[in-house]
């Protein structure tokens, strides 16, 4: 049994917040340079242009990408082989949420009783933990600082079974038009299919941290992909909403086994930046 304790958690926490708010993947930095190249309306370029031109000075500079530094999404894979010792397991992920967002001057956006005081925690905690055990004897961390611009347009359609592909790609594009600007296109689109109602919301939102250009393994929803993603393209959103065809630079489809009467289908749309980052233990 491989012991991990929780200053190693924390400190991973903290470094992984403060790089997805700085540092924009490669990948995606790739996908922004390609869409370019592919943009037809000048304004559109112009936007895209300085998506790109911001995202290489906060890099740089390590500030901020965007003033909304997100609500703090955590999703773990934790080793069934593994002992935390040293602490209170999602105290010290809350812990080093904290730090990362005090010491690296990043907006705390979290507010306590949402209905009536809505007072600030001033700390952007708590986090929204998931996890899950795994075989093996290493602790998975990925982070996403999660904007509410974009997490305001996500949706749910418990659909029928007899809507089929159709009818989930038609839904898909119709919650990116209905979005329209507020999202910040070019968007990442992540979308869960299957489970529960609830399930179904976190794999879309896991959707959207997967690599830049890569499918899903099943060549049937890998189609429906990038069926969506062109009929997307043509509503002619466009960068920041002012017209063009980048509106979402990848929709991401992953899925679950589901019951016999039902196919939820989640959801969760992302703004550009994408913001997200992977570490180890």
């Amino acid at each position: 049994m491989r012991e991990i304790n929780t200053t190693q958690i924390k400190s991973k926490v903290k470094e992984l917040f403060l790089k997805a708010n700085y540092h924009i993947d490669q990948d995606l930095m790739q996908r922004l340079e390609e869409a370019l190249k592919e943009e037809t309306s000048s304004i559109g370029k112009s936007v895209l242009q300085m998506i790109i031109e911001n995202n290489k000075i906060a890099s740089s500079e390590e500030i901020a990408i965007c003033q909304d530094t997100g609500l703090a999404v955590v999703f773990v894979e934790l080793g069934q082989q593994i002992c935390i010792v040293g602490g209170d397991f999602a105290e010290v992920i809350n812990q080093g949420v904290k730090e990362a967002y005090q010491e690296g001057y990043l907006r705390k956006s979290v507010v306590d009783d949402p209905v009536f005081e809505r007072k600030n925690t001033k700390t952007n905690t708590p986090a929204i933990i998931y996890t899950d055990i795994v075989p093996g004897d290493k602790i998975k961390l990925t982070v996403l600082p999660k904007g509410f611009g974009s997490e305001n347009m996500s949706a749910l359609a418990m659909l029928k079974p007899a809507d089929g592909p159709e009818g989930i790609v038609n839904f898909i594009v119709e919650t990116v038009r209905k979005a329209g600007p507020n999202p910040c296109p070019p968007t990442i689109i992540g979308v869960g299919i299957g489970g529960t109602a609830d399930k179904a919301m976190v794999i879309a939102k896991k959707a959207i941290a997967r690599k830049m250009g890569e499918h899903n393994q099943n060549e049937r929803y890998a189609s429906m992909e990038k069926e969506a993603l062109e009929k997307i393209n043509n509503l002619g959103i466009g960068p920041a909403g002012l017209g063009g065809r980048t509106t979402s630079l990848a929709v991401h489809i992953d899925y679950l086994p589901t019951h016999i009467a039902g196919m939820p289908v989640a959801i969760n749309v992302c703004c550009h930046a994408a913001r997200h980052a992977e570490g180890i233990l």
